[in-house]
């Protein structure tokens, strides 16, 4: 596959994966290319059977064009393209880091990307294997996935919850669900060991891994649209801001984060994306803003832009990252609200703002870099955000990607 503009992209990237796992996991033989050993007692620290382990991230791009159905699977660290089965009628494509999760009419379609990563706090692991078909969930449009290492909950559409366990996931199978009991307002989201949700009366609810309720904050999340899992705690979105939901040695707390004044509903964030492991949220604020959510400090921001298609940043000093109407990408200092970059026009074709879930271009953002899908154009675009949008790498592709999430991370 064609790649334009050729660079090193991952090299920052490496030298402080390198440095982690010299530092934190001396015992781990960390050789790239050499097979892992059997599993025993001898085997080295971050073991896991049938993937290799590597020094840098393992980032890759699912694409799927949902009229045709054809799917790709694109390696950032090669550049190269992987065909995989086809996915007809995609409604949403989603992920939690490792997993592409293709909601379509009738089921959810579970594709393992072969990349991921485990992150112990004071080091990461990173991770490659085969790329391969799981098979399907049940859950027609409007079914939430949400993951932890253990275990994956799959919300419908009605508020029914199901958890399936993450082992079986990782072995090519669905495997069988266990039911959470009652149903939800919005979706159920794996974290700490325990599950949360939001009752259909706004309260929120703690269950143990099994479905039993326990201990819960004395909290309400009303008209709760939206969540994020942070380093801070779950955010879910709610009418009058957000709500951080944490845990502390087995004992679960609510704090509410007021926008500060009342907000209309057609202003309110209700979908939130940000780069995992940051606690920089990003959600539009209509048409002609956006909203950030520093998770940290509990403070919102409404940054005034274009008419926004999608936003995303990378938090920690990072710029606002803007795909507008005018098809270029747009940075923003968060602090002042200025713009401070622009690209000139990358999209083929007018973009048109979309309500959560349609299909159309987004902006997914790492350690390094940010990609945008330019389904039209058949094309991918690698944007360095730490030099004013620069354009790092475009990837050629045989498809239109109207649908992209990246995995690996």
């Amino acid at each position: 596959m064609p790649v334009r503009n050729n660079v090193i992209p991952w090299a920052p990237a490496a030298l402080v994966a390198i440095s982690l796992l010299t530092t934190s996991c001396a015992s781990h033989d960390d050789s790239a290319s050499a097979p892992q050993a059997p599993a025993s007692a001898s085997a080295p620290h971050g073991y896991v059977e049938g993937a290799q382990e590597k020094a840098e991230q393992q980032s890759r791009l699912l694409l799927n064009d949902p009229v045709t159905g054809d799917t790709r699977v694109l390696d950032l660290i090669t550049g190269k393209t992987h065909k995989v089965s086809r996915t007809s009628g995609t409604t949403e494509l989603t992920t939690d880091g490792r997993f592409g999760y293709f909601h379509t009419a009738g089921s959810t379609r579970v594709l393992d990307s072969g990349a991921w990563m485990v992150d112990h706090g004071d080091h990461v692991h990173y991770y490659s294997a085969a790329i391969r078909d799981v098979g399907r969930v049940p859950g027609g449009p409007g079914t939430r996935v949400r993951s932890d290492a253990a275990v994956t909950a799959v919300t419908d559409e009605d508020g029914r919850a199901r958890i399936y366990r993450r082992a079986a996931l990782e072995k090519g199978k669905v495997g069988s669900a266990r039911p959470l009991p009652g149903t939800h307002a919005g979706v159920v989201v794996p974290y700490a060991e325990h599950l949360l949700g939001v009752t259909d009366d706004g309260k929120v609810a703690v269950y143990d891994r099994e479905g039993r309720r326990t201990a819960s904050p004395d909290a309400r999340c009303e008209e709760v649209r939206g969540d994020a899992v942070t380093r801070r705690g779950v955010v879910l979105g709610c009418a009058d801001g957000a709500l951080l939901v944490r845990e502390d040695d087995g004992r679960f707390t609510a704090e509410k984060i007021p926008y500060g004044s009342d907000v209309p509903e057609t202003e309110r964030a209700t979908a939130f994306r940000h780069r995992p492991g940051s606690d920089t949220l990003t959600a539009p604020a209509g048409d002609g803003a956006v909203w950030v959510l520093d998770v940290t400090e509990r403070t919102w921001t409404r940054v005034r832009t274009g008419s926004v298609v999608s936003a995303n940043t990378a938090g920690e000093g990072s710029v606002l990252i803007v795909l507008e109407t005018d098809g270029a990408v747009h940075g923003y200092d968060i602090a002042t609200g200025k713009q401070v970059s622009r690209t000139k026009p990358l999209l083929t074709g007018a973009p048109e703002t979309g309500g959560d879930g349609d299909a159309g271009p987004v902006i997914e953002v790492d350690r390094s870099r940010a990609y945008l899908n330019d389904s039209k154009g058949k094309r991918v675009y690698e944007i360095d955000y730490n030099d004013n949008l620069r354009i790092a790498r475009t990837f050629d592709l045989d498809i239109e990607p109207a649908l992209m999430v990246e995995t690996g991370r």
